[in-house]
């Protein structure tokens, strides 16, 4: 009697555990560095001049395309953001932002890993460039 009551614990807390691997998200990597080409990290936006206006276009490309992975306000808690390997960053950070602007772009829309490229969902060099300074805003 004593043994089965044993053997009925050790299935309790072994299936306790199993369980709990799937509840508990797994701790995500952090991401490797990225090799940006230097072409792109001297890469400046020239349509800064007109900030206030693509801001706006930017926020609404942010909500179609980024903010499931990115969260609304950039800091890597949107609802698919447990489901990735790797963490998908916090943007509103002082390293984030430091960033050459050229390096947002290439990261943003040529992609590497579990960040597909946006290329062609985004083709427009304008909304890209809103969508890179939607991203400054986030460090404000």
């Amino acid at each position: 009697m004593k043994s089965s009551n044993v053997m009925m614990l050790a299935s309790i807390v072994a299936g306790v555990f199993l369980l709990m691997s799937f509840v508990i998200p797994q701790e995500q990597k952090k991401p490797s560095p990225w090799t940006v080409p230097a072409d792109y990290v001297k890469k400046a936006n020239p349509y800064n001049k007109q900030a206030a206006d693509l801001e706006q276009v930017g926020k609404m490309l942010w909500a179609k395309h980024c903010k499931s992975c990115h969260g609304n306000n950039g800091q890597g808690d949107g609802p698919k953001a447990r489901q990735l390997d790797t963490d998908p960053g916090n943007f509103t950070t002082g390293e984030f932002q430091t960033q050459p602007d050229g390096s947002l772009y290439y990261k943003s829309f040529v992609g590497r890993d579990e960040m597909p490229n946006y290329e062609k969902k985004i083709p427009d060099e304008e909304d890209r460039w809103a969508l890179v300074l939607y991203m400054r805003s986030m460090g404000k």
